[in-house]
């Protein structure tokens, strides 16, 4: 391609995009530092998400709670969370994403503090549940924005690998900080910790978001019992995955909520198409973009949920390695994750457009599930979970931001926000419903082999390998899905990729 042709292939793409945009986005400079404040509110929630398990033992101790009152510490966080993404996503395109993300800022800040400061266990369980409703409103957003903020696609992949870096971050600094935290000064500063940042975060976004899609977009009203149909079905839909573990995925009490979660899915579908100020337009879900990168992803994390509960117990029950020791596989993925994702992502989407990175990240997966499930009863972290967890990492550096970017590519600003509250939502419920069914698979074939005289390392071995093979073989069916609907994007011109220091020797 001549130089002249690439000129005019980069102005026209520019033109088409700049065309679409129908608010003013912050100067350049401006962008880049408030990209910066969307990274460390999203590095907060995930620095969370990842330092209260740590918590858990000493939060039982001192609050005197059972073992099933205590997961709610976990779960009242996981169901308004799940519940409120596409909410809060589609409130932002027509509210205005700045609003919505400040306000997910000052919800989870002053929930952090309640956690902090409370004494017993159901105020903890209601402050954790605030927690969920203000992380909902800012991942719901925080893509949305920073796709509004960057309509250029070599910029918009910069920003996303940068967006990344910091999820990655979050989640390998998280289990340390946790462990830091509660030994030397108690169970309730890994909630006060969020106090400082989110007040930080909040000053900064007020004046850095200023001129990001402020709104009023929307000057109607919506339909309230559509939206409450819909955050009813997905919370029941999270309510019955996440306690399917200890009830039983045939017991009454999940069968029930599950055709609850059904029957108001079904009502949310009947009010928003006799809507005329739907909250989510079903026209949406007809775009293959969003449609099959959430498909896509929630496949991907159903595949990988075995990882991150799993590995621990295989580590630490089977071959005898301390908790802290346990937790070294994990640091490693996020830590390759992060580097990759601030370095070298948006070069290969650059170079190899969304399909192939994808496709590639996925099969990464598969193959260090597949490593996993073979992983022996004396078998090593060196030899037999390093390498998986260096895969894992890779994986997630390749595919992770050219499927977010796959999943917005057709969403305009005034319904980007709620193209990442559908795929977040994706990921959310694909993660838990992988981990439900894949730790009750590998239980059951414990309990099995238990039956039959097995030695319980044997038995506790075999029931890993059937969860972390059924994950890879769900990774493989995304790979496929991945190979079939995205699209086979062209290599960003010349022009372009000298932009982000490219050059020319990846012709």
């Amino acid at each position: 391609m001549d130089t002249a042709l690439a000129n005019a292939t980069y102005t026209r793409r520019v033109a088409n995009v700049a065309a679409k945009v129908e608010t003013p986005m912050p100067g350049d400079d401006k962008r880049w530092w408030a990209l910066i404040v969307l990274s460390a509110g999203v590095l907060m929630i995930m620095v969370d998400t990842m330092i209260v398990p740590v918590a858990l033992p000493s939060i039982r101790q001192d609050l005197s709670f059972t073992d099933s009152s205590l997961t709610w510490v976990v779960n009242a966080y996981t169901l308004t969370f799940g519940g409120f993404l596409m909410l809060g996503g589609r409130l932002g395109d027509l509210y205005g994403g700045r609003r919505v993300f400040l306000l997910g800022i000052a919800l989870f800040t002053i929930a952090s503090l309640l956690c902090g400061l409370v004494n017993t266990g159901t105020l903890l369980i209601a402050a954790r549940a605030v927690q969920g409703l203000g992380a909902a409103a800012i991942l719901a957003v925080a893509i949305s924005l920073i796709a509004n903020m960057f309509p250029d696609p070599v910029e918009r992949a910069r920003a996303m690998g940068i967006y990344g870096f910091s999820i990655a971050s979050g989640a390998a600094m998280g289990p340390l900080l946790g462990g830091v935290l509660t030994s030397a000064l108690g169970w309730h500063w890994v909630f006060l910790v969020n106090v400082p940042v989110g007040v930080l975060i909040y000053v900064l976004g007020r004046s850095l978001l200023a001129g990001s899609h402020e709104g009023p977009a929307f000057a109607g009203r919506l339909g309230t019992l559509g939206t409450v149909a819909l955050t009813i079905s997905l919370g029941l839909t999270i309510y019955a995955v996440v306690d399917a573990k200890q009830v039983g995925w045939f017991s009454a009490q999940t069968l029930s909520v599950l055709i609850a979660a059904v029957i108001s899915g079904a009502a949310f579908v009947i009010l928003e198409s006799r809507s005329s100020t739907p909250l989510v337009p079903l026209s949406t879900f007809r775009r293959s973009s969003i449609t099959f990168s959430s498909i896509t992803r929630a496949l991907w994390a159903a595949g990988v949920s075995p990882w991150l509960f799993l590995s621990p117990l295989y580590l630490q029950h089977v071959l005898g390695y301390e908790p802290l020791a346990a937790g070294l596989p994990f640091f490693l993925t996020n830590l390759v994750t992060a580097v990759f994702l601030l370095g070298l992502s948006a070069r290969l989407v650059m170079r190899f457009g969304l399909r192939k990175p994808v496709v590639a990240g996925m099969l990464l997966s598969a193959v260090g599930l597949a490593l996993l499930a073979r992983a022996p009863v004396d078998g090593s972290m060196i030899a037999d979970v390093l390498p998986a967890a260096a895969l894992l990492g890779l994986s997630a550096g390749v595919a992770n931001s050219p499927l977010v970017l796959a999943a917005l590519r057709d969403a305009g600003v005034s319904e980007s926000g709620l193209a990442s509250g559908i795929y977040t939502t994706a990921a959310t419920l694909g993660g838990a419903f992988g981990l439900a069914v894949l730790v009750s698979l590998s239980a059951a074939r414990t309990r099995d082999l238990l039956a039959a005289g097995a030695a319980l390392p044997a038995a506790l071995t075999s029931g890993y390998h059937a969860a972390f093979l059924l994950g890879a073989v769900f990774t493989g069916i995304a790979a496929l899905l991945a190979t079939l609907s995205l699209p086979a994007s062209s290599r960003v011109d010349r022009s372009e990729r000298s932009r982000i220091g490219l050059g020319t020797n990846l012709n």
